[in-house]
This record gives structure tokens, sequence and C-alpha cells, in this order.
């Protein structure tokens, strides 16, 4: 698969905030793959790049699962952030430095623990193997395996997501739950100006992870910092957390490159989702790189510094889930 390609062809964008998806399609500088950026607030999709793309029945997730496995493993008291676990003779890592590092033997490791039971629960208590929008024609719900994969277990299925498919559109939600606190929204997708003016959130699901989020999100930042995302870097008050990853799909020659991430900012808080596919040049640093332009060239225009506009009934919607 060519590692370029115009990533706009056959977009509807009527619905979008375009302002967003300049950013979006400018950082892309034509390779070939996907982005997706949503308000975590309140599940509403802002731009996709390369619709056709994420909507598709989904690919290798690569190390984007580790963070599905690492809040498994919090959530089953199995590990708590600064839990050492000895790699090697010479190396011993805790939580962060596992996902900072993307190391593979880390959550494999775990993943034996948890057991392949556990690790589905969680999987799909995340919203991987079902839809992630509401009312989006043409979305599909990617994949878990119904038993332990033949290629390395459930040790490689919680390292490189061998057996799963995800979509860029769940990994959007499962990013989202994770900046808001716990929320799985339903992903919803304007289709015109009107739509926008009246979007109300819908829930799917509570997650009960509120406790464990301060314990995921140190790795995840510091993947930016200092570990496989460094290239998404570009504000230390405006910090971005994610998770790389990188891998081939078994099943073609085809190169893989994830991000997922979340800015922490007091306004305008994004999820940004970038999944390339192509050449053996592409990886997971190279998507952090698309996310980290995303991000700086709206911070240039001022955009985490002005409220975002809101619905009167995404207003309602917000007093009812507050009380």
């Amino acid at each position: 698969m060519s590692s370029f390609a115009d990533s706009t062809v056959g977009d509807r964008i009527d619905g979008e905030d375009l302002e967003v998806r300049r950013a979006a399609v400018e950082a892309l500088h034509g390779m070939n793959g996907t982005v997706v950026v949503a308000d975590p607030g309140t599940g509403r999709i802002l731009s996709i790049v390369n619709q056709q793309l994420a909507m598709k029945s989904g690919f290798i997730p690569c190390s984007t699962i580790k963070v599905v496995v690492g809040m498994a493993a919090l959530s089953e008291g199995l590990i708590e952030r600064s839990t050492p676990m000895r790699m090697n003779r010479r190396l011993t890592l805790d939580l962060t430095q596992a996902l900072a590092k993307s190391d593979n033997a880390f959550f494999a490791n775990l993943g034996v623990k948890l057991g392949f039971e556990k690790v589905s629960y969680y999987a799909r208590l995340f919203g991987l193997g079902e839809r992630a929008t509401l009312g989006m024609e043409g979305e599909q719900p990617g994949r878990l395996p119904a038993e332990p994969p033949k290629f390395g277990g459930v040790g490689m299925m919680c390292s490189f997501g061998e057996g799963i498919t995800l979509t860029p559109l769940q990994l959007t939600a499962l990013m989202s739950a994770l900046a808001n606190g716990g929320t799985l929204y339903y992903l919803q997708y304007p289709d015109n100006q009107e739509q926008v003016a009246n979007f109300v959130p819908r829930v799917k699901r509570q997650l009960d992870i509120a406790q464990y989020i301060p314990d995921i999100k140190p790795g995840m930042m510091g993947a930016v910092e200092y570990g496989t995302a460094r290239r998404a870097a570009y504000d230390p008050d405006e910090p971005i957390l994610g998770k790389t990853g990188t891998c081939t799909d078994r099943n073609s020659p085809t190169h893989m490159g994830w991000f997922g991430s979340f800015n922490d900012v007091e306004k305008n808080k994004l999820v940004v989702v970038v999944m390339l596919t192509g050449g053996k040049h592409v990886n997971g640093p190279v998507a952090s790189g698309v996310a980290g332009e995303i991000y700086r060239k709206l911070s240039g225009q001022q955009y985490f510094a002005h409220e975002r506009h809101t619905s009167p009934a995404q207003l309602v919607h917000s007093a009812c889930c507050l009380q």
C-alpha cells in the first residue's frame, strides 16, 4: 500500500469544524491515513479526514491496545502505578515507564496474568468490537477474537493487538472516556450546521474508571515527553497525552502507524486520533508528529483560548448530567 494518497477524496464536510479540518489536512502532508478529531466532553466529531478509511472494518491496533490492558490491570488490582515489574536481570519497569516506552514484555506479562476473559471483558467495556457512533451509516464494528489468538496467545494480544481489529472511531471514543473522566459517549457526526446548532450528547455508558485515570495518565504524558511520541510535544503549558502503535498487518505487507491522544487544556479540549498506513517508514512516532502539528496549528490560531459554541440542547443535557 502506498504511503501517500489524497486522503480527502469523497469526504463530506458540511457539519465539520472547518478550522480543525484545515489543521488536520495540512498536518497529514499527503500521507495515506485518516485523522479523527472529537470533543471528549460531548462525543461530537469535529472532523474526519478520509472518512472511508475511518469507517472500514478495522486494523490491528498495535501498541494502542496497551492502554486498555493497563486500565484492566489497574481496575483488577493487579498492579498500581508504581508497582515494579522485573523484565530481565538489569531492567525493572513500572506502568508509567512501560507505557511511555511501549514495552512489549511488560504488557504481554500483564495480559497473561489477567487472562483472556478479563482482557476481553475490559476491551468490550471500552467499546471494542462494537460501533462507536450513533446513526453513522457505513461504520464497521471492528472485531474481538472469541478465543486467544493462535499466534502468541493473550500475550501478543495485549502487546500488539494480535487478533483484534480496531477502528479509528473506536479509539477516539476510548480516548474521549479517558479525557473526560469515564463517560463513554456515542460519537456523533453532524451532517450540517443546523445539526451542530441542535447537538445533544448521547451517553453509551459510564465507566467506573475515574480513580484509575490518574494512574494511566503519567505514562501517556511520558510517551510525549520522553517516550515513543516525542514528535507530538510542542508546549508544556498545553500538554498532550497519548499512546503510539507501530506494527505490520499479518495479512498484508502494510505497515501501521497509530497515535491516540488528548490535550490537557482548560478550554476546547480535543481528542485527536491518527492512523497511517503504507510502507516501512510509517510508524507510531510519525503519526504522533501529525497529531502534534494539529494541536500546534490550532494553538497558534488561539483555538484553545476561546469558548467553543454550545447548543442550548447541549447545555440542558449537561445540566441534567451534573445533577
